[in-house]
């Protein structure tokens, strides 16, 4: 998942930042529970406003391939408009580095927004194992 490079979580319990992986990434976008790689607790992500952050990576992943056709064609209407002799070689100078300027700091706020440390809680099972073990004995002990 491209969109999501430099997402980390912060477990809530034993207080460690780790990297999330893809499926830890798929399971916080479904908002399904998963275990902590250091303390085996259940995670979940409960802060609804990480969670709408979250969910608003996959907008910034077209910004970067859009920036690149975006660049190219500035760059190639500035290069035939000199030549034409619309601009001086001055100006087409110019205006590449401006563009070149705009399209490297629109990168890096897409980076600076893809970036974050999700801050995952603790969920409590609905059942503890041992309540499930007497369900699960008590059901095949049924005739």
């Amino acid at each position: 998942m491209t969109a999501a490079i430099g997402v980390k979580g912060h477990c809530a319990h034993c207080d460690i930042t780790f990297e999330l992986k893809p499926w830890q990434l798929n399971a916080i976008a479904i908002q399904e529970p998963f275990d902590c790689p250091y303390c085996e607790r259940v995670l979940q992500l409960g802060c609804p406003r990480q969670l709408r952050q979250f969910q608003a990576l996959s907008q910034w992943a077209v910004v970067r391939p859009g920036m690149v056709a975006l660049t190219c064609v500035v760059l190639a209407v500035a290069m035939v408009a000199e030549w034409v002799g619309l601009i001086s070689v001055i100006a087409q100078l110019n205006l590449s580095v401006l563009v070149l300027l705009t399209h490297f700091l629109v990168l890096r706020y897409v980076r600076y927004r893809q970036r974050m440390t999700l801050d995952l809680q603790v969920v409590s099972p609905a059942l503890p194992i041992e309540q499930l073990a007497r369900i699960a004995c008590a059901r095949l002990s049924q005739p």
